[in-house]
């Protein structure tokens, strides 16, 4: 039992090193990618911040959603944020599979080029949206009589920069259209039922979605407006990007080749492929896959080369 336990051991220990020197190599090609990313992530926060300083509590609108949903109240607000916690964290856990488990389709970095490229693109559009029009906020804290509905200006250009505010950024206000929860849960689900493996954890992903939809707006963080232009924005968004990215190499394919130096032992192999097509008189290249015929020693090409050699020699 021991025994066992070691050498399965060594085995998870040498995939995961193996890994981690694929990922490397993909990082170093990739990481402005990456980098633009968190930066567009931040560029969001800092918008949804600053959002903040000019928004004014008013009545709350009129709803649908506020009309068929029950509300929760602000004790039972937290049910939204751990479900929302619950999708990102599996999510994250998801793109990191690869360094444990043996079936595996993805690469962390490549997939989280693709992620955070949706998520800007997703993100930049509701900047515009919420900064074309601040709704009076909905959530407890943004209403009429909140000490923090309305934030006093910024004393420096550094607090705005260090999204210094009571609180910090779990009790914005003003960033409405559309939900960046849903931005999120949304992108992690279409993430997921493209390059997931398992049709169960797809079909429950949607589900949490769903799910997740009806909580925001039962907790009042969010109009329903907001949660219906993200469903419908953020489908389209990913539909669009998607086809201008590049298609994600598949690992069981071994098309990552490309995108990876060869090893002494994979150029040694190569070269040793390569001399067995030429000893067999075959180039590699499929146009030149013709049979070939020898005669008094020579080898031509097709039936065309033995007449042509037929006719030189006078026969």
């Amino acid at each position: 039992m021991t025994l066992y336990i070691g050498r399965e051991s060594s085995k998870l220990w040498k995939r995961f090193c193996a890994e981690i020197a694929t990922e490397i190599n993909l990082l170093a090609v990739n990481w402005k990618y990456l980098l633009a990313g968190l930066i567009c992530q931040y560029i969001h926060g800092l918008a949804a911040h600053g959002v903040h300083y000019i928004h004014r509590p008013g009545p709350v609108l009129q709803d649908i959603g506020f009309i068929l949903l029950p509300e929760l109240g602000q004790d039972k607000a937290y049910i939204s944020e751990t479900l929302f916690t619950f999708i990102f964290l599996s999510f994250v856990l998801w793109t990191f599979h690869p360094f444990i488990f043996k079936s595996k389709k993805i690469y962390t970095v490549l997939i989280w080029c693709r992620v955070l490229s949706f998520l800007a693109c997703s993100q930049l559009l509701r900047i515009i949206t919420f900064y074309s029009t601040q709704l009076p906020g909905p959530n407890y804290h943004c209403r009429e009589g909140s000490k923090i509905a309305r934030l006093p200006p910024p004393e420096s250009v550094l607090e705005l920069l260090l999204l210094k505010s009571p609180r910090g950024m779990l009790y914005g206000c003003g960033d409405l259209i559309f939900s960046s929860h849903m931005i999120f849960s949304l992108v992690f689900v279409l993430t997921y039922q493209k390059y997931g493996m398992q049709r169960f954890i797809k079909q429950f992903a949607w589900l949490l979605a769903v799910i997740q939809s009806f909580l925001i707006v039962a907790s009042r963080k969010h109009y329903t407006v907001d949660v219906v232009v993200a469903w419908y924005t953020v489908n389209l968004v990913v539909f669009f990007v998607d086809k201008k990215l590049p298609e994600l190499p598949d690992r069981t394919t071994g098309a990552v080749a490309l995108l990876l130096p060869l090893s002494t032992k994979d150029k040694d192999s190569k070269t040793k492929e390569e001399n067995h097509k030429l000893l067999n008189g075959n180039s590699g290249d499929s146009m030149d896959w013709r049979p070939r015929i020898q005669v008094n020693g020579k080898i031509l090409e097709d039936g065309n080369g033995l007449h042509n050699d037929s006719a030189m020699n006078g026969a």
